[in-house]
């Protein structure tokens, strides 16, 4: 037998992304474009001045 409360008891289920598309496919699609912008950021002087002196 179960009561009104059994419904209440069970974990909400995670719903897709706002599109309907898998879930983790939006938070690989953020991934991919924070990578593509850091490898596109240009080395800080600095940096480049250490490695210089490492070699």
């Amino acid at each position: 037998m179960h009561s009104d409360n059994d419904e209440s008891k069970k974990p909400a289920k995670a719903k897709g992304g706002a599109d309907g598309q898998r879930p983790g496919r939006s938070v690989g699609d953020a991934l991919r474009q924070a990578y593509d912008e850091a490898v596109g950021e240009s080395i800080p002087d600095d940096l480049l001045d250490l490695l210089k002196k490492l070699d």
